[in-house]
């Protein structure tokens, strides 16, 4: 699960804090986690936290203070996963962007290659239209690839989705879920990910992330990564369909 952003400011302080970094584990966007497989996992939990800062002064004055945090916990055959992250920018003393979101997910191994899930998730972007995104899925799983170089991951279920709108109303729809995750082991320091997810009806949702991860030493990695969320029938108070982030986050392994 991770939505973060960093502006690229000619004269921007930049702090990037705590995070513990999984070499095997997929990044997250908006509304799906994509889980390593219990039966691998090398540790009982996994977890990260991270935390990013940039201010400009000057002629103009910008600010931008993003957070995340993913905690996962396996069994032979189950894994457990609960999730947040925070994203507040601001220009001139205006808010121009305010997101935050939650959520938890399961995955139950039923062999090798096969799996159940479950998933929950809360989103609040008023500046996107969004009051509330209440989102709930669940389905079944196939292991295409698991490592340790190539790892795929495909899943498709029934879902809910309840949306209070920012300037009033809100819809309950039922929702089709399909994602794919992959990510392509490049060396021991460097990881390649592309994960895409799809909660299709009359109003569909598609959310991207393409990442690279860099372990710069034992202790340090850095990300960079490109999220797109596509939305083919948007609020009316935020009527683009299209919000890209762009991200790069320096993360200390614990």
């Amino acid at each position: 699960m991770f939505y973060r952003v960093v502006r690229r400011l000619p004269a921007c302080a930049l702090v990037c804090g705590a995070a513990l970094f999984s070499v095997s584990s997929l990044a997250d966007t908006d509304v799906f986690t994509a889980l390593d497989n219990p039966a691998t996992a090398k540790k009982d939990f996994d977890g990260n936290v991270q935390a990013g800062y940039s201010a400009q002064t000057g002629n103009t004055s910008n600010n931008n203070l993003n957070a995340n945090t993913t905690m996962t916990w396996f069994q032979p055959n189950t894994a457990y996963s609960i999730w947040g992250s925070a994203v507040n920018t601001s220009s001139s003393g205006v808010r121009s962007s305010e997101k935050y979101q939650a959520g938890a997910r399961t995955r139950y191994n039923l062999s090798d290659v096969n799996y159940l899930f479950g998933q929950a998730n809360w989103l609040t972007d008023r500046f996107n239209g969004y009051h509330a995104r209440d989102t709930a899925t669940l389905g079944y799983g196939r292991q295409i690839w698991n490592g340790p170089v190539h790892t795929l991951n495909l899943e498709a279920g029934p879902g809910v989705r309840h949306d209070e709108y920012q300037q009033g109303g809100n819809a309950t729809k039922a929702i089709a879920y399909a994602s794919g995750t992959y990510s392509y082991q490049i060396s021991d320091t460097a990881k390649f990910s592309e994960g895409v997810s799809v909660l299709a009806n009359d109003d569909t949702t598609v959310n991207s992330e393409t990442a690279l991860s860099v372990a710069i030493n034992k202790s340090f990695s850095l990300k960079l990564a490109y999220d797109i969320t596509y939305n083919t029938k948007p609020p009316s108070s935020a009527p683009d369909k299209t919000d890209t982030v762009t991200s790069i986050n320096l993360v200390y392994g614990l």
